[in-house]
């Protein structure tokens, strides 16, 4: 049994939640219009500082999996004006809203968004220099992570760049709230990640380069910068 297919057992052992991504594309199409509330009150430090360690150049192309309210992919656009800048996301309605937003705040900047599967993204292999994921790993099974990082690798360039961020395991009672939370609404919060996502990243072939934790409002995250090798 090799790394990547040991690490499946122990999780699998732990009984998981299974992929529950119609649900998800539900939720995610209902809470469309109300979501960047939470963007702007839990995650907009983690995306900046996400940012700044990614340093992304200005004329890349740049994949973010999991747009969601547009709030990364915003930023993304904005310091990559003469890039490519193409987000994907699981909910159809986020993705229309979020492509909507982004044409207005950036109108001169080439940004598309698709909605589609991260465990089967409509790209060509080596489309990408950098691939941005941000709370995306939570809210899929152990099985359907390690899809979503093959397609991350397939389609990142060689030595391209994979930043990732996931929710904190850093206070303990933060993790208690979220598992109650967790088990009253799982196609919304999912499980947390932050202690088996550099472990699965490494056994799928990821070099991670730089990690961090940021909290706001009481809500930690862990920032992972890794490279395609």
């Amino acid at each position: 049994m090799n790394q990547l297919e040991g690490l499946l057992e122990n999780w699998r052992t732990e009984r998981l939640p299974v992929t529950i991504a119609n649900r998800t594309r539900r939720v995610y199409d209902l809470l469309a219009r109300v979501y960047p509330i939470s963007s702007y009150l839990f995650h907009a430090r983690a995306h900046r500082l996400a940012l700044e360690l990614a340093a992304i150049e200005n004329g890349e192309k740049v994949l973010e999996i999991a747009t969601g309210s547009g709030e990364m992919f915003s930023r993304i656009a904005g310091g990559n004006a003469k890039g490519l800048n193409v987000g994907l996301d699981l909910s159809p309605s986020m993705a229309a809203r979020t492509l909507g937003r982004l044409r207005q705040e950036h109108p001169e900047v080439n940004c598309t968004i698709e909605a589609a599967d991260s465990r089967l993204m409509p790209f060509r292999d080596q489309s990408f220099d950098h691939v941005v994921c941000c709370y995306l790993l939570e809210l899929l099974a152990s099985n359907d992570i390690v899809r979503t990082l093959h397609e991350v690798q397939r389609v990142l360039k060689p030595d391209g760049k994979f930043t990732l961020i996931m929710i904190g395991q850093n206070h303990e009672s933060f993790n208690q709230a979220y598992r109650i939370a967790s088990k009253v609404v799982p196609a919304f919060l999912g499980q947390q990640m932050d202690r088996r996502g550099p472990e699965i990243l490494e056994a799928c072939g990821f070099e991670i380069e730089q990690t961090r934790t940021v909290t706001q409002t009481l809500y930690p995250s862990r920032i992972v910068v890794s490279r395609h090798s």
